[in-house]
């Protein structure tokens, strides 16, 4: 009996993998549509929240990373003309590690309170996405984006990369996620109960 139900968890698990995987490449598609400044807006990060919350760490990992994969064929471009593989390194770890982080911290705080585990995951999954970006253009695209910068009238590239590469998007996927991933997990749960 035991067995059985695990069975039917991880097919049920994996079933919502899949519904969730299409649901971040299709958001990731059609983000290319919303966009702040230069980037669209991830809005696949809620996704791959809800993956953490009711699929696991395994789970919202391979969500981050297809939200990579995803980003290389659709707003990678203007870095990819500068460095293949800062781009590829960079677009790649930034998915992984924010869906990895969402299921990790979501895991460590499920047992205490389960809409402030999902809460907590919703603001570390863009803070990692975010960071990582950072880190990659300080990394990879340091004197490109200084350029950029600069033609746009900031003083420096921190300057640039903090208020015009990452700011305002970065806002709004941490709002987006802050208020939706929380209610959807909310409801899906009523929904399970039913």
């Amino acid at each position: 009996m035991q067995a059985t139900n695990k069975r039917q968890t991880a097919v049920q698990n994996l079933a919502l993998g899949a519904v969730l995987t299409a649901l971040v490449v299709v958001l990731q598609c059609m983000g290319q549509f919303i966009r702040f400044g230069m980037f669209s807006i991830s809005l696949v990060l809620i996704p791959i929240v809800l993956g953490a919350a009711l699929c696991g760490t395994k789970i919202s990992t391979w969500l981050g990373f297809i939200f990579g994969v995803v980003v290389l064929f659709t707003d990678a471009g203007a870095f990819l003309a500068v460095s293949v593989p800062g781009t590829i390194i960079t677009v790649l770890v930034k998915g992984t590690a924010c869906g990895l982080a969402a299921g990790v911290v979501y895991k460590l705080l499920e047992s205490k309170n389960r809409i402030l585990a999902v809460f907590a995951a919703a603001v570390v999954c863009p803070i990692v996405n975010t960071g990582i970006f950072l880190i990659g253009c300080v990394l990879f695209f340091y004197e490109t984006v200084e350029g950029w910068g600069l033609a746009l009238g900031f003083e420096n590239a921190a300057s640039y990369m903090f208020l015009g590469l990452a700011g305002g998007n970065f806002l709004v996927e941490m709002a987006a996620n802050m208020v939706l991933s929380p209610a959807v997990v909310r409801l899906l749960s009523i929904f399970k109960r039913k």
